[in-house]
């Protein structure tokens, strides 16, 4: 990919990023994107060059990485890499997931973190930007495995992250009973329960509304933006989701609450078509009882139409509809799969998982006036109301549903109004990648310079 950027000040810096960075291509593809954006604000902010805030921004303020060793059910012993990448702390404590998928690697957690950095301001909580995790691979181990690694885990991590310091939570492949074994084992072996990471179940300081908050607020987000951009609602509008893990699945169920239908789900062996709208109660006893693909769903709804697909959700972008919700993982919306889209009728595209449409395809989306947001947008609404959770351990409360999804829906509809409204401020009106990366970065940049050297 050529990462050159039309700029002299901001191009030496992408080299600089590259050069420091070796081999790294995914770490690459989102400080480019971000600088690209963030060229709009130089003229009126020149504060971000004579501080050196950016060259600051792009530089992670930790990265911990260490050897995880645990025993399988068969009494030997595996080991696995895990990581911490602590990128920015100036608006908040460290706040990001725990990533355990195979893939995991130094350039995929730097990405996320540095992407957290932006998302987590949007909130408009006080939250700074972390990812971590380990190429360790959940599906297929026992319960005594995930335990066994999750506790070992936990023991070297525990020494770096704290309820003022660092608040990890769950992501792909981090769930509940993750998130509970490594929770168990810090409270054991700091002898305090604090609220030291989100995503945790109700019975322990967990939050009402957080399994539902990042597929929920993608919606949310989309329904404003239907209302103010296209006069508009969700009712009518055809949906296509990637993906069928926790984003997915709550986005197919807010999604057909305000209207709409959703036709396709997908996981990474291939994806389903249901012309009659997915039926998400057997969706859900699939993926979050059984643990199985989403081909078995059609042994429960024989109308429905299951193709094998090996690139996962490639295909799924073929199927007509109004509104495409990618929800996978990233780089699965690539430019053919985007031309294919438009010349089907899109007009919505919204990130549901972490920077999952690649460079090409948001440029051609966006030349072809289709609207997008950004994942550091669109998703927000998970890490959102982990700092809700956070807030509410902190006070030793519990808000009720309705309580918390009121506060996240302020919050996304305070997102789309801000990225909105900056994008339009720098002369980029509707381009929702710059602004938010611009209004993400301006609150953090305050806060940088505030606080002198760091």
């Amino acid at each position: 990919m050529d990462y050159t950027i039309d700029n002299e000040y901001l191009n030496g810096l992408m080299q600089q990023v590259m050069a420091k960075n070796p081999n790294e291509p995914e770490f690459f593809q989102a400080v480019h994107e971000f600088l690209t954006s963030v060229k709009a604000a130089l003229p009126t902010h020149p504060e971000l060059i004579e501080k050196q805030v950016l060259e600051r921004i792009v530089e992670p303020e930790r990265q911990i990485m260490f050897r995880v060793a645990w025993i399988d059910d068969n009494g030997r012993m595996q080991i696995n890499r895990g990581y911490r990448i602590q990128f920015n702390s100036a608006i908040g404590p460290y706040k990001g997931g725990l990533r355990l998928h195979p893939s995991v690697n130094l350039s995929i957690l730097k990405f996320l973190g540095f992407e957290q950095i932006f998302k987590n301001s949007l909130t408009g909580l006080p939250m700074g930007g972390a990812k971590g995790g380990s190429d360790f691979d959940p599906k297929g181990k026992s319960d005594n495995e995930v335990m066994s690694f999750c506790q070992s885990f936990m023991r070297e991590l525990y020494r770096h992250i704290g309820p003022d310091c660092d608040v990890p939570a769950g992501d792909i492949g981090t769930g509940a009973r993750e998130i509970g074994y490594m929770f168990g084992q810090y409270k054991k072996i700091v002898n305090e329960f604090s609220g030291i990471l989100t995503g945790k179940k109700l019975t322990f300081g967990g939050s009402l509304a957080r399994t539902e908050a990042t597929g929920y607020g993608l919606c949310y987000m989309m329904e404003v933006l239907l209302a103010k951009k296209m006069n508009t609602t969700f009712a009518g509008k055809t949906v296509v989701i990637s993906g069928s893990g926790n984003v997915a699945i709550y986005a197919c169920e807010k999604a057909t609450q305000l209207g709409g239908k959703v036709v396709a789900l997908s996981d990474s062996n291939g994806y389903i078509y249901d012309a009659d709208g997915i039926k998400l109660d057997i969706v859900k006893d699939i993926k979050e009882v059984r643990r199985a693909r989403i081909s078995e769903y059609v042994k429960a709804v024989p109308s429905a139409k299951y193709t094998a697909d090996s690139n996962g959700s490639k295909g799924i972008w073929t199927i007509p509809c109004d509104i495409a919700l990618p929800c996978a993982t990233q780089n699965e919306l690539n430019l053919d799969s985007a031309k294919k889209l438009v010349a089907n009728g899109v007009k919505v595209v919204g990130e549901g998982a972490n920077m999952p449409t690649t460079p090409d395809a948001i440029a051609y989306l966006q030349d072809q006036k289709i609207f997008f947001t950004p994942g550091k947008a669109s998703n927000a609404g998970g890490v959102a109301t982990s700092g809700l959770e956070m807030c509410q351990n902190s006070a030793r409360l519990s808000w009720t549903f309705e309580e918390v999804d009121a506060k996240l829906k302020d919050i996304m509809v305070n997102i789309f109004n801000t990225i909105d409204a900056t994008a339009a401020e720098v002369g980029c009106e509707n381009n929702y990648v710059v602004g938010a990366n611009i209004a993400g970065l301006l609150k953090v940049s305050d806060a940088m310079i505030a606080q002198g050297c760091i």
